[in-house]
């Protein structure tokens, strides 16, 4: 494997683990103001990322190389509406969105199929994840000033479930 693709791809695992922490900071200040849904949404959010992490320490290690784990940074967003909490997740996405095409994009240069087949799976997930986001920044815009359509949006969330990726390493 070539070494910046790897070394790509080793970094990505330390920017899914920190959006991880970063979705469970923003359960955290979702729950903090009584929003049980919108922390139920961002805490499946995080256990999205561990997995993600997981996949891209799976699919180095299946094909020969060391991985080397890095600190994970605290999360620099600081909150004060959970219109932020969810601007910022979608800032977020489409950054991690970012980060996947220049692996893409590096992998593709060398001629790396293999990469890009793994990778396919992640750009496709990346366009679900801003959509994602960007519905909660809409369904906020829209209903978030009612207290009763709030509630309602609130509930809505609390009915997401965890689903584990079924990518074939």
């Amino acid at each position: 494997m070539d070494k910046k693709v790897a070394k790509l791809l080793e970094e990505q695992i330390n920017k899914e683990l920190y959006s991880a922490y970063l979705y469970l900071d923003f359960s955290n200040f979702c729950k903090h103001k009584g929003l049980d849904g919108f922390a139920n949404w961002y805490e499946v959010q995080a256990k999205e990322e561990m997995d993600h992490a997981i996949l891209f320490v799976k699919y180095l290690q299946n094909n020969n190389q060391a991985v080397a784990l890095s600190a994970i940074a605290k999360p620099d967003v600081k909150p004060k509406t959970v219109m932020d909490v969810l601007k910022a997740g979608l800032k977020h996405e489409e950054y991690v969105t970012s980060l996947i095409h220049t692996i893409y994009g590096a992998a593709k240069a060398v001629d790396d199929f293999r990469t890009t087949q793994f990778l396919d799976w992640f750009v496709k997930e990346q366009g679900e994840e801003e959509v994602n986001a960007n519905d909660l920044v809409s369904k906020m815009e829209l209903f978030g000033s009612d207290p009763r359509s709030l509630y309602l949006l609130d509930n809505e969330l609390k009915a997401r479930v965890y689903s584990a990726p079924s990518l074939v390493l």
